[in-house]
C-alpha cells in the first residue's frame, strides 16, 4: 500500500459527506448535528467538526475520523474501511505494493531455506567437518554456531540450488532474485554463488532474513583461487549493503540501553564480542562506511565507538571513518529533529592484534578500551604527526596543514583551545603557530573527504527515507508521539491497558494501531512471557498499521531512560484526553447558545450544569497535566 494513502483519502473526502450518507445532518455554525446512528436518541448529540476532521456524539461517547466511523457503522477492520473509501475518494491503493509484500516474503522464505541448508552441511555432515573445526579453534562455542545459524556452503556448483528446488520449489528466477545463484550467461544456466565458504546469515534490525556472507578458510584463502576473502550477498531486493550493519537485531537493544555503538569491521570480530557479552557491537563488513549506516546505528545510540582491524586496511577504514564522522558531530550534536551524534571515540588495541583476538584473550583489556576510546580529535592528530617527518620543518608544516581543518571544526572555543595546544606539542610547533595557520586562508574544505561521500544532510536523507511524513500525516501529532512512546517501551502498554480508551483517539489508524499493540500484549500475557520483553513492533500488526508504526519509530533517535518514557505516555496521554474535553466544552457551548435562542430554560439549565461538570474536569485535568511536568495544556489536536 502506498505511503500516504490514509492522508491521501482523508485529503479528498470530506467527513460530512461521508457522515452525511448515514446521518441526515443540519448546518449548526462551523458543524454540523444529527441523531447519532449508534444508539437511540431524540435530541441530536452527534457532531461533525469538518475544522478538525472529525465527528463525535456526545451521548454515547463514539468519535473519531471517516475511517472509525465506516469502521463502526460496517463493523469492519481499519484494512478493509480504507479499501472501501480510498475507492470513494478515487484513490488507487498500490496493489504492487502489497503483491511485492507477498513477494520479498516468498524470497525470505528461499532465503531461509538456505540458511537451514548451510547450516545441516555444517553441524551434521561430512563435508562441514573442516569449518566446525576452524570455527572451534578460532574459539566458537556451538551455542554461537546454533543462534546465529552458521553454515558451510559446500565446493559444488549447484549443491544448494538443486536442494533448494527440491524441498522448497525454488524457481531458477527466486534462486537469482534472492542472490543464490549467478548466470552463467549465454543461456547456459546459474551456478551457486557461495561455495567453499562458511555462511554468516545477515539480517536486518528486526531480525528478518536479508543476505549472505561468506568467508574462505585460510587454506583456500592461503591457495589465491577461489575468489576474495570475504563476499556478501549481491544487491537483491533483500539485500543492500549501504544499508545493513551485521548483528543490529541483536546489538539495537544493547546500544539503545547505554546509548553507544561499537563498530567493527569482520563478522568474526563482532560475533566473538556477542558471544563474550559484549552485545553493542556491530560489523560494517567492509571498510566504506555509509550514510545510511550511521543512520541506523543513531535510531539506537547517540555515540559512537570505531575498532577496526590493526592492520593496513582496518586502520585506513578507521581514520576514514573518524574523520566524516567527526565532520557529523558538529552538525548533528544536540539536535532534536532526526539523528543525533554527540560523540565518536577510537579503539586502540595492542599492536597486531583484531578485535575478536583481543575480546577471546583479553576481554578485559577490550572492556576498558572500548569504556574508555581515544577521542576522535587526538586521534586524528596523532594520525597527522605519524604520517610525516616530524623532525624536517617541512614534515612539520605539513602535519599542521593536515590537522588544521580538524580543528577548525570544532565549535566549542575551550575545546578547540585545548586540542590546539596538544596539536602544538605532539608536532612540536609553538601554540601560536598554529593558531596563526588556523587563521590563514586554505584549507577549509570540510573534515573528511571533500566528496561528501558522508555528511549530516545525507544521514538525514537516509534515515527518513520512506516518505515518513506522508505516512505521519495520518494522525494527529499527539497519537503519533504517544503510539511512538508505548512502541519504545512495551511493558508501558499493560499499565496503559484499561486508561487508553478508544475515545482518546480521534484517527482510525492510531486507534487500529493501539488495538494491535494491545492485542500482542493480551496474547503475551497469555503465554506467561514477559511483558518487559515483548516486541516493539509486534509481528501481528500488520498493512497501514506496521507502516505508521515503522515509521514512528525511525524517528527514534537517542536512548531515554524508562522514567522518561513513562512521563511523555502520561504526558500525551493527558494531552488527547485534554483535547477531547475541549470538544465536549465546545459542544455544551454551542448548545447553551442554541438553546437560549430557542427560550428553553430547561435545557439551559441542564447544559449549564453539564458545563460546570466539564470545567471542573478541565481544572483537575490541568493540574495533572502540571503535575506530570507540563506547564500548559494546550491544543494538541491539530495537526
Amino acid at each position: 500500500m502506498a505511503s500516504g494513502s490514509v492522508a491521501e483519502v482523508k485529503s479528498r473526502l470530506a467527513v460530512a459527506d461521508v457522515v452525511g450518507e448515514t446521518v441526515q445532518l443540519k448546518k449548526a455554525g462551523s458543524t454540523f448535528k444529527g441523531l447519532c446512528p449508534f444508539h437511540g436518541e431524540k435530541t441530536p448529540s452527534f457532531v461533525v467538526t469538518p475544522a478538525r476532521d472529525s465527528w463525535k456524539c456526545f451521548g454515547c461517547g463514539k468519535g473519531g475520523d471517516i475511517f472509525t466511523f465506516v469502521m463502526e457503522r460496517d463493523n469492519l477492520p481499519f484494512g478493509e474501511a480504507l479499501t472501501l473509501l480510498a475507492a470513494k475518494a478515487g484513490v488507487v491503493l498500490d496493489e504492487r505494493s502489497r503483491a511485492e509484500d507477498v513477494r520479498r516474503a516468498r524470497l525470505r522464505e528461499v532465503l531461509e531455506g538456505a540458511v537451514s541448508f548451510y547450516h545441516a552441511i555444517l553441524t551434521t555432515h561430512d563435508l562441514g567437518k573442516p569449518a566446525l573445526d576452524y570455527l572451534h579453534a578460532r574459539g566458537f562455542t556451538d551455542a554461537t554456531i546454533e543462534s546465529q545459524r552458521l553454515g558451510w556452503a559446500p565446493e559444488s556448483w549447484d549443491a544448494c540450488s538443486k536442494a533448494l528446488a527440491a524441498k522448497r520449489g525454488a524457481t531458477p528466477e527466486e534462486l537469482e532474485a534472492v542472490g543464490l545463484t549467478t548466470d552463467r550467461g549465454g543461456g547456459r544456466g546459474a551456478y551457486d554463488r557461495f561455495r567453499a565458504r562458511i555462511i554468516f546469515p545477515i539480517r536486518d534490525a528486526s531480525g528478518k532474513i536479508t543476505g549472505l556472507g561468506g568467508r574462505l578458510l585460510p587454506v583456500d584463502d592461503a591457495r589465491g583461487d577461489h575468489g576474495p576473502k570475504y563476499l556478501n550477498s549481491a544487491a537483491t531486493p533483500l539485500f543492500d549493503k549501504s544499508r545493513t550493519l551485521y548483528l543490529i537485531d541483536k546489538a539495537k537493544s544493547a546500544i539503545r540501553k547505554g546509548g553507544t555503538a561499537v563498530l567493527v569491521e569482520g563478522y568474526t570480530d563482532a560475533l566473538m564480542a556477542h558471544q563474550s557479552g559484549f552485545e553493542n557491537v556491530v560489523a560494517s563488513m567492509g571498510t566504506a562506511l555509509t550514510p545510511a549506516q550511521v543512520a541506523l546505528l543513531l535510531r539506537y545510540g547517540s555515540k559512537i565507538v570505531l575498532a577496526y582491524d590493526v592492520d593496513a586496511a582496518g586502520a585506513k577504514a578507521g581514520a576514514f571513518g573518524a574523520t566524516e564522522l567527526l565532520r557529523l558531530v558538529t552538525e548533528l550534536a544536540g539536535t532534536t529533529d532526526g539523528p543525533s551524534l554527540v560523540d565518536v571515540g577510537i579503539v586502540k588495541l595492542p599492536d597486531g592484534k583484531d578485535p575478536d583476538e583481543v575480546v577471546r584473550d583479553q576481554p578485559d583489556v577490550w572492556r576498558a578500551a572500548v569504556e574508555r576510546p581515544i577521542p576522535v580529535v587526538e586521534y586524528l592528530i596523532e594520525e597527522a604527526a605519524a604520517a610525516h617527518d616530524l623532525r624536517d620543518l617541512g614534515g612539520r608544516k605539513r602535519a599542521v596543514d593536515a590537522i588544521k581543518p580538524t580543528l577548525r571544526a570544532l565549535r566549542d572555543p575551550v575545546i578547540r583551545d585545548g586540542y590546539a595546544a596538544a596539536a602544538a606539542r605532539r608536532i612540536g610547533v609553538d601554540e601560536s603557530t598554529i593558531r596563526e595557520a588556523m587563521r590563514r586562508p586554505g584549507g577549509e574544505v570540510a573534515v573528511g573527504t571533500s566528496d561528501g561521500r558522508i555528511s549530516a544532510d545525507r544521514v538525514r536523507a537516509a534515515d527518513l527515507e520512506g516518505d515518513i511524513s506522508s505516512i505521519l500525516a495520518g494522525v494527529s501529532a499527539p497519537e503519533a508521539e504517544l503510539l511512538r512512546l508505548l512502541i519504545l517501551a512495551p511493558a508501558e502498554r499493560l499499565r496503559m491497558r484499561d486508561s487508553l480508551g478508544d475515545e482518546l483517539f480521534s484517527s482510525g489508524l492510531a486507534r487500529s494501531l493501539w488495538h494491535g499493540l494491545r492485542a500482542a500484549l493480551d496474547a503475551t500475557i497469555e503465554t506467561g512471557a514477559s511483558v518487559a520483553s515483548g516486541e516493539q513492533i509486534p509481528a501481528a500488526v500488520q498493512g497501514e498499521e506496521r507502516r505508521l508504526a515503522q515509521a514512528l519509530l525511525a524517528r527514534e533517535s537517542q536512548p531515554v531512560s524508562l522514567e522518561r518514557l513513562r512521563i511523555g505516555i502520561d504526558q500525551t496521554a493527558l494531552r488527547l484526553e485534554a483535547d477531547r474535553l475541549e470538544e465536549a466544552m465546545a459542544w455544551a457551548r454551542s448548545e447553551i447558545a442554541e438553546a437560549e435562542r430557542a427560550a428553553d430554560v430547561a435545557r439551559v439549565r441542564e447544559l449549564m450544569e453539564q458545563g460546570r461538570e466539564l470545567s471542573s474536569k478541565r481544572k483537575v485535568l490541568d493540574r495533572r497535566l502540571m503535575a506530570a511536568g507540563v506547564m500548559t495544556a494546550g491544543k494538541g489536536g491539530t495537526r
